[in-house]
């Protein structure tokens, strides 16, 4: 069964980042003709290839190179894309992830988006698709990198700092996927505003991004686990039924009127009263 509508090949480049290059994708995966289409979409686009066959040459050549972008499929020989996905995300590595795979089943989908791929495109696709997709994560994130973006946004227990593209809970830094980094930035930039889902997704994904609604909840909810201090109360992000999501510090002044609460019990107790 093909895995893709299938173009003219035409000449076929070899692997690696071609002169003048902004960007170099690697690309996961034992199926030589994914080879064959990505190593063409790359020289029609203008970003380089590395190639991995197996899951742990792929952490390999993740952590020892410049990689811009992940393709990584689903079912791997060895290790699968779950725990190389899993892996990348453990080391620190924050490069978006795109997974494809043959598997529609919406679990597998949303296992994928919550252990920390940006993206999850199901086979077989259109390759325009594919190429609109990693398009898109890669001009993000050159604007993400060129641009001054200013900002400091401060809340009780969250610090979301925007130009430095990091977020501390408690004064504790917390790793964030590039995607879960700007849904995050997303939100907290108006508070108490509801943002619809179809709105996150064109400005967070992209115009025109063919995103499921759902998998913009898995990724809320990979974000909420995060940055909750409550777990799974949300003090933060509040879904609003329907529409999308609103971000409130709802529910701080309860938590710190419990906490101070329970240390006037404290002290109370300590002095005999």
């Amino acid at each position: 069964m093909k895995t893709f509508t299938e173009p003219t090949l035409g000449h076929v480049v070899p692997s690696g980042r071609p002169s003048g290059s902004e960007a170099t994708v690697l690309v996961i995966d034992d199926d030589p003709s994914m080879h064959d289409i990505l190593a063409v979409l790359g020289s029609q686009h203008g970003f380089g290839i590395q190639f991995a066959e197996d899951g742990l040459d792929g952490l390999r050549l993740a952590e020892q190179n410049d990689v811009d972008l992940i393709v990584l499929d689903l079912h791997l020989p060895g290790v699968t894309g779950f725990d190389v996905c899993r892996r990348i995300r453990a080391a620190g590595i924050e490069i978006p992830i795109v997974m494809v795979s043959a598997s529609s089943d919406p679990v597998d989908v949303v296992v994928g988006l919550e252990i920390g791929a940006d993206d999850y495109v199901v086979k077989p696709f259109e390759i325009r698709e594919l190429a609109a997709r990693i398009n898109a994560k890669l001009r993000r994130q050159r604007t993400s990198q060129a641009q001054v973006r200013p900002g400091r946004l401060k809340f009780p227990g969250l610090i979301v700092d925007v130009g430095r593209h990091e977020v501390l809970r408690d004064g504790l830094a917390v790793t964030l996927t590039p995607t879960e980094f700007d849904l995050l930035a997303l939100l907290s930039a108006s508070p108490g505003r509801v943002i619809s889902r179809t709105e996150m997704i064109q400005k967070v994904w992209g115009q025109g991004a063919d995103l499921d609604l759902r998998s913009v909840d898995a990724h809320v909810y990979r974000l909420r686990r995060k940055i909750e201090p409550e777990g799974p109360r949300p003090t933060y992000i509040h879904a609003v039924p329907g529409i999308g999501y609103r971000f409130e510090r709802r529910g701080l002044t309860d938590r710190l009127s419990r906490v101070q609460d329970d240390g006037e019990i404290a002290v109370a107790a300590a002095v005999g009263e």
